[in-house]
């Protein structure tokens, strides 16, 4: 016996089906955001949703310096955004200035010692890195905000 559908049945399974693989791909191939440079270092920026925090944790290995932004309060973790960050060589000279636009930060340094100043809510954090060509360096920057107060 014949399976019968009507047009519309058909229709809409077919849209289905083709809304399914669409979101598929998507999530398959999500990309990074355009790489910027700043005194002929490349770096990127961003993070924020499902696909592109994906993409952002996939490409840290293709670069050398892979900072993670964070905050906490009340107990709850956040990502975080608009951290102002400089990067000094060993001679003391910015090597780059940027604020991150997302919770994560992918930079192309050429091997060498650095110093890693990160501000978030007028507070600074520093680290000292060695990047090697070999390797990727990572680093977290996690800030602790004050509980919020009755409204």
């Amino acid at each position: 016996m014949p399976i019968l559908f009507s047009r519309t049945a058909l229709k809409h399974a077919l849209a289905a089906t083709a809304l399914a693989c669409a979101s598929v791909g998507t999530q398959a191939h999500a990309e990074l955001p355009p790489i910027q440079n700043q005194g002929g270092i490349e770096y990127v920026s961003g993070g924020f949703g499902q696909d592109e925090s994906t993409a952002f944790k996939q490409a840290m290995p293709q670069f050398p310096l892979a900072m993670t932004f964070s905050s906490r309060s009340d107990g709850a973790a956040a990502y975080a955004a608009d951290v102002q960050v400089v990067i000094r060589d060993e001679n003391d000279a910015n090597v780059l200035n940027v604020a991150s636009e997302g919770p994560f930060l992918l930079v192309k340094l050429p091997p060498g010692k650095y110093r890693v100043f990160a501000t978030y809510d007028n507070k600074t954090q520093e680290r000292q890195i060695n990047v090697e060509a070999s390797d990727s360096t990572r680093l977290t920057f996690a800030w602790e905000r004050p509980a919020s107060g009755p409204d």
